[in-house]
């Protein structure tokens, strides 16, 4: 007895806006939306928040996708961007305690030990010495602006997905990128060139 024929075609994987379409009739499936995105979400939150909300935040995240599912436009076959808008307007929530957060690293100090030279140079280019400056100009940004350039540093979002996530033109996304970036640099200073 010869065993039957096993299709060799690859799985074809669904696309977002199908799972989100099938998930209405059946809500089970869309927990393959949450699968394919929630450590990206986790780790966006975690990047702009700290560890200890991230968890409950990029949850909420995909409570609120799932409760809104219904008007999910369908015609858009990446939820990508639209997961993302979701969790920056939690962050948005959270954004007095995000202040406070970055006005806390900005008047904590580098260690007060004199290092060797060659630690002090290390140290110059370290995220750990330049976490306190990072983190005051982070500050002075203002929320969009602020959105815009952790959307785009920390999710590694395009242009077009952070107009999406935060329903605003491109070209404004561009303009409060670059106006961003250069408030960064103006508060960094020399180490901050990588900005």
């Amino acid at each position: 007895m010869t065993a039957p024929p096993q299709d060799s075609a690859p799985a074809v994987e669904m696309s977002d806006a199908s799972l989100i379409e099938q998930s209405r009739r059946h809500p089970e499936r869309f927990g393959a939306l949450f699968d394919r995105y929630f450590d990206d979400i986790h780790r966006y939150v975690r990047l702009r928040l700290d560890e200890s909300i991230a968890d409950d935040l990029a949850a909420e995240t995909f409570l609120r996708a799932f409760r809104a599912r219904e008007r999910y436009d369908t015609a858009r076959p990446s939820a990508r961007a639209w997961l993302y808008g979701i969790a920056s307007n939690l962050v948005a929530d959270h954004t007095r305690t995000e202040a406070r957060r970055y006005r806390a690293l900005a008047r904590s100090e580098p260690p007060a030990h004199e290092p060797a030279h060659d630690d002090r140079v290390a140290q110059r280019v370290s995220a750990a010495v330049m976490q306190p400056r990072l983190a005051a100009g982070l500050a002075r940004l203002s929320p969009g602006d602020r959105d815009v350039l952790l959307l785009v540093a920390c999710a590694q979002l395009s242009y077009e997905e952070v107009a999406d996530a935060l329903g605003i033109p491109e070209g404004t996304v561009g303009s409060r990128l670059s106006r961003a970036r250069r408030k960064l640099r103006k508060h960094i200073g020399p180490y901050g060139e990588a900005l």
